[in-house]
C-alpha cells in the first residue's frame, strides 16, 4: 500500500514538474516579435546590445535605463512623446531582456557603467541626460558619480540603493532557495502577481504587457542572468556617493508604489545637493507607463533649457 502511494506521489511530481517547466523562446522568434524596426543590435563592450536609437541625431541626447527584469519596452510611450524633440537611447542591460546574458558573467553595477560608457562612445555622444527607473535608477546615479563629465541632467524615478528589510550593505544577500528553480519555470500567472504591486492601476497590468515581460524573460540565458544578479549584487551605502553629485537631478515618485515607497525620496533628497521631487498622485512604480502624458509634463520641464 504505502509502495503504491509513494509511486502515485511520484508521478504526481512528475506530472507537476512537466507541466511547470517552461523552457527559454528561441530567441530568432523572439526578435522576430519584440525587435522589428526601429530595434537594432550594436556591439559595445563585448555585448550584443539590444537597443532603440530615435530622434534627431544633433538633438539633445537621452539615455533610458529599465527596471529589475525589464526591457526598453517599457520605455515606448515616453520614448514616442520625446524623440521629436530629442535623440532618445533605451537598451536592455545586460542579463535582460534580448540583449540576454554577458559573456562575462559581471551583473554588478560596474558592469553596468562600463557598458553606459561604452555605448556612449560608440555612438559619439559626449554628455547625455540620463533616466533610470527603480534598479536603473541606482545604475543612473552611480554612473553619474563615476563619470559626471559624460552627464547633462540626471533623472530618477522611483530609485533604488537604500538599505531595506533583508538588503544589508556592503554584504551579499542571500538568493532564495525557492527562486533556484527559476530557470527552468516561469508560471504566468506567478508572474502577474510579482508584477502587480508595480502598477495602481490593475488594469494596465493587461494581458499584453505580462506576456511581454514573460516573453523578455524567457529569451534564452536571463533566467539564470537573473539570478546571478541576485547572488552578485552588493549595496553600497550611497549617502557618500549620492552627496558627491552636483548633476541637477529630478525625482519622479508615484505616490501609490508599492515596490519603493515615495517616503524613501525623502533620503533621496537629504544626501543630494541639487535635486528636486515632484510626486505624481495616483501613479505607481512605472508612471511612464501607466500615465505617460501626465507624467512626461513635469519631466518635459526639468529638461527644457533655462
Amino acid at each position: 500500500m504505502l509502495t503504491a502511494i509513494a509511486a502515485t506521489l511520484v508521478l504526481l511530481l512528475i506530472g507537476l514538474g512537466a507541466w511547470l517547466y517552461t523552457p527559454d523562446k528561441p530567441r530568432a522568434a523572439l526578435e522576430a516579435e519584440y525587435a522589428p524596426p526601429p530595434s537594432a543590435f550594436i556591439e559595445a563592450a563585448g555585448l550584443r546590445l539590444h537597443l532603440r536609437d530615435t530622434g534627431p541625431r544633433d538633438a539633445p541626447p537621452i539615455i533610458m535605463l529599465h527596471g529589475f527584469a525589464s526591457s526598453l519596452h517599457t520605455w515606448e510611450a515616453w520614448s514616442n512623446l520625446l524623440s521629436p524633440a530629442y535623440r532618445v537611447v533605451r537598451f536592455d542591460l545586460p542579463g535582460f531582456g534580448l540583449t540576454g546574458a554577458d559573456p562575462t558573467g559581471d551583473y554588478s553595477d560596474q558592469r553596468a557603467i562600463d557598458v553606459i560608457l561604452a555605448l556612449m562612445d560608440r555612438l559619439g555622444l559626449a554628455k547625455a541626460t540620463i533616466i533610470g527607473n527603480s534598479m536603473g535608477g541606482r545604475i543612473a546615479w552611480r554612473f553619474a558619480a563615476a563619470h559626471p563629465g559624460r552627464m547633462d541632467k540626471l533623472v530618477l524615478i522611483s530609485p533604488d540603493g537604500f538599505a531595506s528589510p533583508g538588503v544589508a550593505y556592503n554584504r551579499k544577500p542571500v538568493v532564495p532557495a525557492l527562486m533556484k528553480v527559476l530557470p527552468y519555470t516561469l508560471p504566468a500567472f506567478l508572474l502577474r502577481q510579482s508584477l502587480a504591486p508595480s502598477y495602481a492601476d490593475p488594469s494596465h497590468l493587461n494581458d499584453p504587457v505580462v506576456a511581454r515581460y514573460r516573453a523578455m524573460m524567457l529569451a534564452p540565458g536571463v533566467r539564470s542572468a537573473i539570478l546571478d544578479r541576485m547572488a552578485q549584487m552588493t549595496l553600497p551605502d550611497p549617502v557618500p556617493i549620492l552627496q558627491g553629485l552636483r548633476t541637477p537631478t529630478l525625482l519622479l515618485w508615484g505616490e501609490r508604489d508599492a515596490m519603493i515607497p515615495v517616503s524613501n525620496a525623502a533620503d533621496y533628497l537629504a544626501a543630494l545637493p541639487d535635486a528636486r521631487l515632484i510626486r505624481l498622485p495616483g501613479l505607481g512604480h512605472v508612471p511612464f507607463e501607466e500615465a505617460p502624458e501626465t507624467s512626461i509634463i513635469p519631466l518635459r520641464k526639468f529638461l527644457a533649457p533655462p
